[in-house]
């Protein structure tokens, strides 16, 4: 049961920094004054390499502690948790390993002052990003209701 309550916070975490980074911080720093495309994309950067880190990190604890809780506990999690959750982490393993390489070749050729063309990958990162913001709320409130 409180390995359930870890796997909750754990997820809850992750969702809001999500949510708040990829839905407020992000769209709203482009709308400051005097930043920049180039400015923008910098911080950006910066920022996302930060959330994805944590990110990776909090993946990482849920597992195991979903995993301890199967191992040790010898309790299977809901399993209307471990979906959402393998759901999550799995989008966030496409944001890295495929759309976020992407990006950044995009934005090395803008923050190099060449110009390039508006990335469609925004919207496919933008896309992944509802899938595991959806995925982690539902695997949160099923782990709380556990």
């Amino acid at each position: 049961m409180q390995a359930l309550a870890i796997a909750a916070a754990v997820t809850f975490v992750w969702l809001g920094m999500v949510l708040a980074i990829s839905f407020l911080e992000a769209p709203l720093k482009f709308r400051a004054p005097g930043v920049t495309t180039r400015i923008g994309l910098g911080i950006g950067r910066l920022v996302f390499r930060a959330l994805n880190t944590v990110e990776a990190v909090l993946a990482t604890v849920l597992l195991s502690v979903l995993a301890v809780e199967t191992a040790v506990v010898s309790s299977l999690p809901p399993s209307g948790a471990v979906t959402p959750a393998a759901v999550a982490i799995l989008t966030l393993a496409a944001q890295l390993a495929v759309v976020r390489p992407r990006l950044a070749r995009g934005s090395d050729r803008i923050l190099a002052g060449r110009d390039a063309p508006r990335s469609k990958g925004h919207y496919v990162y933008v896309a992944l990003e509802v899938v595991k913001v959806v995925a982690l709320f539902v695997a949160g409130v099923t782990l709380l209701m556990s």
